[in-house]
């Protein structure tokens, strides 16, 4: 192999290698881009799901207050 043969060859192996780690590096860029987007989503879920849970406990809250008062009331009544 001569020289100039030579040297192409080791500058067409850098670009492969070249190529090879940029192709590595977007495919780890588009999988962390992809972790993230779904532990966002995760985060957007359980705050949600803990937003339903408040709600629900002062729905409950309220019926137990109402369904208090009707118990005073009844009691007052039966006291006459």
């Amino acid at each position: 192999m001569t020289p100039a043969a030579d040297k192409t060859a080791h500058a067409d192996q850098a670009t492969e290698l070249l190529i090879q780690n940029r192709t590595r590096e977007m495919q780890l860029m588009q999988e962390t881009l992809a972790r993230a987007h779904m532990q966002e989503r995760l985060h957007e879920a359980e705050h949600q799901r803990m937003g339903e849970r408040l709600d629900r406990a002062a729905r409950l809250m309220r019926k137990a207050e109402r369904a208090s008062l009707r118990a005073r009331k009844a009691l007052a009544v039966a006291v006459l």
